[in-house]
């Protein structure tokens, strides 16, 4: 189906050199490697948006040299990326078709793309939602479902799909990976790149891995396991094994934060619960269950309604008012999506770790961006957390995706938080990059930090937490001590607000 030649792409180093692949028709060719290992930048060349500098493509036995995103797509060749590239000012329906919206003689159809619109969004679970809501009102996961949508719907040969699972739930993801064996029975070539080992062991028939940009090999299903991988694209044959499970925490300790009947607008009613002391939380359920919603609440980034939180002196307060509010009472907050909430792209990478450390009334913006200890303090936590750029000036809008996640979790530990509120923190972030975020999040738990982090990865939280809350339909239904857990028992409880 598509074949690629010695491929190789230049920038001020090479990013790809001499990649040589075939994907095959009704296949899933999984394409692993670290961050910075040239996957997208290979997938970008395929998809039109970037040249190469050298080699050739061949798409269905004739040449394929796309010049642009589109020209790739009228040749049958669609990626979604793993960024979202959702317009929120428009509705569901405008986003699936933006591209080609029905229409005759110029004018738009709008009963006829609305009722498209409902049957496309059914296939992918999103069926009890208009067409016509804006697309601003979904949560990141939603968004990505319908990102995916809009890249499927039309006909298609290959399919380029960059981390689609990173920001959903199991259920939405079963949805996904049924449309994928649909797409293979329509003899669909699709190139699949996760960091999920397991999910792409149950569902690639070819493994390739990549590492600094030079093709490793490819391997059919069954051929390696989880650390054969990571020694091909790291060459380290004895990583940490991600089963390590977190110390238990002591539950007499007095809670460093009680959440009462806490409210919130779409989707928080009535939520309670306690976080102790070197405890890491875990937040379970479905996408639109509420977990982003609660979190957003916890740290003022949303209104609360209603409720009040309690801290060890007794004190009891209304929620917090603004983010600032929470962070000078020591509650800091990673959110799901690092570019509209977690990080200034124009600046530099110490800039963007620097920021929440300022006391901005005190010294203004910048004052203090230069000064050796802050200089140092990024570099420190550049090294720590294995941030991978040319030097701390390097913008951060120019780093990988998985980069700029470790910037931002690098800006609170420097904020020195006593509650943390992570939101898929190890979204997009490669195996290597993931162990050393566990590594951080357990060293904030052993400093006696409180952890409470929201996941759509259910193995994840298995291995990182002492509890796993589940919250459904907006209220949190049950919470399961560790470390010993059911995995079942908690896919029941995520659902069971549904029922």
């Amino acid at each position: 189906m598509l074949v690629l030649d010695a491929l190789t792409k230049d920038f001020a180093s090479r990013a790809v050199d001499r990649v040589s692949l075939a994907f095959h028709a009704g296949q899933v060719h999984a394409l692993l490697g670290a961050n910075g290992a040239g996957k997208s930048t290979l997938c970008k060349m395929i998809a039109g948006m970037i040249q190469p500098t050298h080699g050739t493509m061949q798409l269905a036995g004739s040449e394929f040299s796309p010049k642009s995103k589109r020209q790739a797509q009228r040749s049958g060749v669609q990626i979604v990326q793993q960024e979202l590239n959702v317009l929120p000012t428009l509705s569901l329906a405008e986003n699936l078709f933006f591209s080609q919206l029905p229409s005759r003689l110029g004018i738009l159809k709008r009963r006829a793309m609305r009722e498209h619109a409902h049957q496309i969004l059914s296939e992918f679970g999103l069926g009890k939602l208009s067409p016509d809501a804006q697309a601003s009102r979904l949560g990141v996961g939603q968004q990505q479902m319908l990102e995916i949508a809009a890249n499927t719907w039309q006909q298609t040969q290959v399919l380029i799909l960059d981390e689609p699972t990173a920001a959903l739930s199991a259920a939405e993801s079963e949805i996904l990976f049924e449309k994928i064996h649909q797409w293979k029975q329509d003899g669909v070539a699709i190139l699949y790149i996760s960091h999920r080992l397991t999910e792409v062991q149950a569902i690639a028939d070819k493994i390739s891995i990549l590492k600094d940009g030079k093709l490793q090999g490819t391997w059919s299903r069954g051929k390696l396991n989880h650390r054969d991988i990571v020694a091909h694209m790291t060459n380290q044959a004895n990583q940490t094994d991600q089963t390590d499970q977190t110390d238990q925490t002591d539950q007499t300790d007095p809670p460093l934060m009680i959440v009462h009947q806490l409210q919130a607008p779409r989707r928080v009613h009535g939520v309670s619960f306690e976080l102790h002391p070197g405890e890491i939380l875990g937040l379970a359920g479905l996408v639109g269950s509420g977990r982003t919603e609660l979190l957003r609440a916890l740290f003022g980034a949303d209104r609360a309604t209603g409720g009040r939180l309690e801290f060890p002196t007794g004190q009891f307060r209304p929620p917090f008012a603004s983010p600032n509010q929470a962070v000078r009472n020591g509650v800091v907050m990673i959110s799901e999506d690092r570019k509209a909430d977690g990080l200034l792209l124009s600046e530099s990478v110490a800039s963007n770790i620097q920021l929440p450390a300022l006391d901005l009334a005190k010294f203004g913006l910048w004052s203090l961006y230069r000064t050796n200890d802050a200089r140092k303090a990024a570099q420190g936590y550049r090294d720590q957390l294995g941030i991978r750029c040319d030097s701390i000036d390097q913008p951060v809008g120019t780093l990988s995706g998985g980069n700029q996640q470790k910037v931002v979790l690098a800006k609170w530990l420097h904020r020195d938080g006593q509650i943390f509120l992570l939101d898929e923190p190890t979204r997009g972030i490669d195996i290597a990059a993931r162990e050393s975020v566990y590594l951080v999040i357990r060293d904030l738990a052993r400093q006696r930090k409180a952890i409470l982090v929201v996941s759509s990865d259910l193995e994840e939280l298995t291995q990182l937490c002492n509890r796993i809350g589940v919250m459904s339909n907006g209220r949190w239904l049950e919470t399961f001590d560790g470390p010993s857990y059911d995995p079942q028992r908690i896919v029941q409880a995520m659902f069971a607000g549904y029922a």
